[in-house]
């Protein structure tokens, strides 16, 4: 504030002198100029002076007041800070008290614990000293009846003349006895109703008898041949960097070899109705000439159309043959599928065929109902051509599908009992069981490795359709590659890798192989407009 003042004084100063310049250099023009100008400057100077002391006192004044205002604010944050600190030394304080609140309480239920183990040692002390007291009563309690035992023998030796030994063959002996007298009473009575049910007995010994019956039959193959007129056709079915042989293969699930073999290529694949459609598409792609992965997408699936219609009918001249009328439509598809399905590597139509013709001649033998026996022999296997996974016995299942589509209770018996899974109630159930057996025996008509590696090619299928975003599984290379199709809106490029993964280590896990299985996961994104 002083700096101001003397500021303030000299910027007046300044004024005057340079106003005292000016008139001495104007002192010539009038003399009296220069008397008035001193008066002047006399009375600006005493003006100057007053302002100044008032100026001075103003600024002591806020000077003082800013003063006492810094003191007051000093004051005010020494309390503020001296606040805070007690504060903290209050927690502070509050903490450590609860610490040694916890450690007190601590102290004491350690104190208590180990009051209570001290307490529980001793009695586990006195339990197991009572307890060595007790064994050692039973112990010679135990001799003691030991030795009344053996005084109890003697003296019953002693009375009744034999010794022990001598005692138990006597018994045995007389238990021999009794048993023999009622197996004679047991045998009896068995032949006496054996004659009261001589004509049904005989039966029964007849439809046995009949198992010892056999002839040869081959059995099928895992791979169809297809011929070519000549090898130049191979190049076309491969395609530009192989897409139609690949499209192929993706849309009917067949591996196809194409090898040095001159004018054939062969068809690979576990079922038969995955290699009659690739069969039948592949002539009709050669015979067309027009072979690329759009067309053969095409034909394939009117080929499955059709093949669908020839099983209907396939169906339909199967009961035709056999003399069968009023099957109902759905058995009739069972029955036409049978064409291309196997049993231990026996064709399962065939087979069914020669149980229907076998049943009704027994049938016929025996006094019953032919027409009954051929449906029964006939539909006693349509539970091994399901269209859909299940882990029902196929008797069971076939029996099911026989009393669904109104089939007589006899032929629905004989269906479900042919394996013993349930009880036959009528004598057409053992007829399909001994002509199933006189069918299946022949030397060669069945391979049990056959159908284990089908089930084994089925399960790896069945193991990728359990994965989310799988739409085709295809089990080729005999079972040592399994390739899957996957949605390409579903599965991206990093799930389909994680995807190849999870199946191969769920196939580790779950299954028993030989060698090694390959997974290989195919994504493609198609973007398909029409022209109009």
């Amino acid at each position: 504030m002083e700096t101001l003042i003397y500021l303030l004084i000299g910027l007046v100063a300044g004024f005057i002198i340079t106003y005292l310049l000016k008139g001495f250099l104007d002192k010539k023009r009038s003399g009296s100029i220069i008397n008035k100008a001193y008066k002047k400057a006399d009375d600006i100077i005493v003006k100057a002076q007053e302002e100044a002391g008032q100026i001075k006192k103003i600024a002591e004044k806020e000077g003082e007041a800013i003063k006492k205002e810094k003191i007051l604010q000093a004051k005010e944050k020494f309390l503020e800070l001296k606040e805070k600190h007690e504060k903290h030394i209050l927690d502070r304080e509050k903490k450590i008290a609860e610490m040694e609140k916890r450690v007190k309480d601590k102290d004491s239920l350690l104190s208590a614990e180990l009051a209570q183990n001290n307490k529980l040692t001793k009695e586990l002390e006195e339990k197991e000293a009572f307890f060595e007291e007790k064994l050692r009563f039973l112990d010679k309690r135990a001799e003691e009846i030991k030795k009344t035992h053996e005084k109890q023998l003697q003296l019953l030796e002693q009375i009744s003349g034999y010794s022990v030994d001598e005692a138990k063959a006597e018994l045995i002996e007389s238990l021999k006895e009794d048993a023999k007298a009622d197996a004679m009473k047991f045998v009896q009575d068995t032949i006496e109703e054996a004659k009261m049910t001589a004509q049904k007995e005989a039966k029964k010994i007849i439809i046995n008898t009949i198992q010892r019956i056999g002839t040869e039959e081959a059995i099928e193959n895992t791979v169809t041949t297809f011929h070519l007129e000549t090898d130049e056709i191979k190049g076309r079915i491969i395609g530009r960097e192989g897409r139609n042989i690949r499209a192929l293969e993706a849309a009917t699930g067949v591996e196809i070899i194409v090898d040095d073999t001159p004018e054939s290529i062969l068809l690979s694949g576990f079922d038969p109705i995955r290699r009659e459609i690739a069969r039948l598409s592949l002539h009709k792609l050669v015979t067309d000439g027009r072979i690329h992965p759009a067309r053969i997408e095409e034909v394939v699936r009117k080929t499955t159309k059709q093949l669908e219609e020839e099983i209907f009918e396939i169906g339909k001249r199967t009961i035709i043959d056999l003399g069968i009328h009023s099957l109902h439509p759905e058995l009739l598809k069972a029955v036409g599928r049978m064409k291309y399905r196997s049993s231990y590597g026996q064709n399962l139509l065939q087979h069914s065929r020669e149980v229907a013709k076998i049943c009704g001649i027994m049938a016929a033998e025996l006094g019953l109902n032919p027409k009954i026996a051929k449906r029964a022999g006939l539909l006693h296997d349509i539970g091994k051509v399901p269209t859909d996974d299940t882990e029902m016995p196929h008797a069971l299942l076939g029996m099911q599908w026989a009393e669904k589509y109104g089939e007589n209770p006899d032929v629905v018996n004989a269906i479900g009992a042919h394996h013993d899974e349930i009880e036959m109630t009528s004598l057409y159930a053992p007829i399909v069981q001994v002509a199933d057996a006189i069918s299946g025996a022949r030397p060669g008509a069945r391979r049990q490795i056959l159908e284990s590696y089908l089930k084994r090619l089925k399960e790896l299928e069945e193991i990728a359709f359990g994965f989310q975003g799988v739409q085709k599984a295809y089990a080729i290379q005999a079972g040592r590659e399994l390739r899957v199709i996957v949605e390409s809106e579903k599965v991206d490029d990093e799930k389909a890798k994680q995807l190849s993964f999870e199946i191969t280590q769920k196939i580790q896990t779950e299954m028993t192989y030989p060698g090694q299985v390959k997974v290989t996961v195919i994504r493609e994104t198609r973007a398909v407009n029409i022209a109009r």
